[in-house]
This record gives structure tokens, sequence and C-alpha cells, in this order.
């Protein structure tokens, strides 16, 4: 055996994974999905309590939904993620609004910052999502100051958005990957976040959806602007297509409820909440 091939075949077959999951949160359009989260990622922002002038780091920042709230609240923001195109936005959105933010290209589980040197490290809806959870909580802790805030908020396995993902998993999940959901279970995070933790706090929240169209075109704004469930169908062909969007019209029809002409849905996430010893 080529023992040399061998050493670096799994290195080759991690970097293939990576690059898939960045095709697939730079697939849709997640700026205008998460347009519609707005207002719970500000209750988010508010029950952590940030100064004015504090250090924060928005791990997953996408198009910048929360580094932006933290930003007007007068923070000094920095926002990272593997994904460029929404990187971009956040910029864009950022300069129209005149405030001062560091978007940057950044890997979860390996974050380009010194040691200690952020008061707050917050992902909301981010982190959870890469392949490696005890990089991302060794990471998330290592560029924390002492005494300083480690914020998540992570779906959970059983709510509306933990059970979409267990419906299109089967689609686009590269195997031997762990649930991202799984950062949505207490026991779970409770073990993950350990080293260099002086305390931590769960709390379940509800996440609350409202989108200005009628239920029956939830199924496709997401197959249209959220990244996995749009990779889910371009995987397959279109009886596969339609099987699964029944699937997930079923599900959907679960959790969300029509207010007029508008929808409105319920998920559930866990709000974490550690204290960097």
């Amino acid at each position: 055996m080529n023992m040399r091939a061998s050493a670096t075949r799994p290195a080759t077959e991690f970097a293939q994974l990576k690059a898939r999951l960045k095709t697939t949160w730079m697939t849709g359009d997640y700026d205008l999905f998460s347009r519609y989260m707005e207002k719970d990622a500000e209750q988010f922002v508010r029950r952590l309590g940030i100064q004015p002038k504090a250090t924060v780091l928005d791990v997953g920042c996408g198009a910048g939904q929360f580094a932006l709230i933290a930003a007007r609240a007068g923070a000094e923001v920095t926002g990272c993620d593997i994904s460029t195109n929404w990187l971009e936005k956040a910029r864009a959105r950022a300069a129209a609004e005149g405030l001062e933010v560091t978007f940057e290209e950044g890997d979860a589980e390996s974050l380009p910052y010194e040691d200690g040197q952020f008061e707050v490290v917050a992902s909301l809806i981010g982190a959870m999502f890469a392949p490696r959870p005890e990089r991302v909580a060794a990471e998330l802790t290592r560029v924390c100051a002492p005494g300083g805030i480690i914020a998540m908020a992570n779906w959970t396995p059983d709510g509306f958005v933990g059970q979409m993902f267990k419906t299109i998993s089967k689609h686009i999940a590269p195997p031997g990957m762990p649930s991202p959901v799984l950062w949505g279970d207490e026991g779970t995070v409770r073990a993950r976040l350990r080293e260099g933790i002086s305390g931590l706090k769960c709390t379940l929240y509800a996440y609350h959806f409202d989108y200005p169209f009628a239920p029956d075109a939830v199924v496709d704004f997401y197959r249209k602007n959220y990244g996995p469930v749009s990779r889910a169908f371009g995987s397959l062909d279109a009886n596969g297509q339609e099987s699964l969007r029944s699937e997930l019209v079923r599900l959907w029809a679960g959790h969300n409820y029509a207010d007029g002409n508008a929808t409105k849905v319920d998920a559930e996430f866990l709000e974490v909440l550690a204290i960097r010893a």
C-alpha cells in the first residue's frame, strides 16, 4: 500500500466535503431568506445585552443579519463566513447604513483570529452547520476573551427546521457528518462546551417567520432561496423532486398557518449562553 496516498486521501476527501458545503450555502438567496428572520434575531441580540464598543465576532454571519443588528447597537463587529457571495451582500448592507463592520471569509473550524480577541463570540444559526463540532466548540472558546460570552442559536432536532433537515438530509448529507441539529440538544451542547467554560445556560425559544404570501408558496420559497433545500431538490430527477415537495408540504402544513394572504411559521431553537473561564 502507498502509505503517502493513504495518508493524504482523508485530507483530500475532507477538502471536497468543505467545497460541497460551501457550494450548498452559496446556493439560493440567503440574503432574501434571512430578511424574514430579523425580528427574532433582534430579540436574540437584545438578550445578550451587548454594550457599545464591545468587540463582537459573528461566526457564520451569512448576509450580516446578526452583525448588522449588533453594529447598530454600537458594538465593534467582525463577521466571518465561508460563503463569499453573502459577505458581499453584508458589506453592501453595512455601507448603505453607514455602519463600520468588518466582513471576511472565515471557517468556524479554524477562525483567523487571535486568542481572546472578542468579548462576545456569537453564531446565529451558522456555526452549527460546520462538519466537525468539536473543533467549532474549541474555536469559539479560543477566540473569546476570559469572562466573555459565547452565544449560539441552534435549530433543535424536534422543531420544524430540525424535521425539515431530517427530510432533506438523505439527499444532501455527506456520509459520517454529525447532524447539525445536535447543536440544538442541550446534553450534546454541554458535552461539547466544557473546556474553558465557567458557566453554561441553555434555553428553548420559538423562532417566528412571517411571510407575505400564502402557505402553499412556502415550500417553493425555501426551494428557491434556502441553499440546503435548493441543493436537495437539485440532486433529484423530476419524480424525486415532486416526491420531496409532497413530503415538505405535509411537514410544513403542521407548522405554518395562514394569516390573510400571509403565512406564519413557528420553529424552535436552543439559545446557548456560555461564559469563558
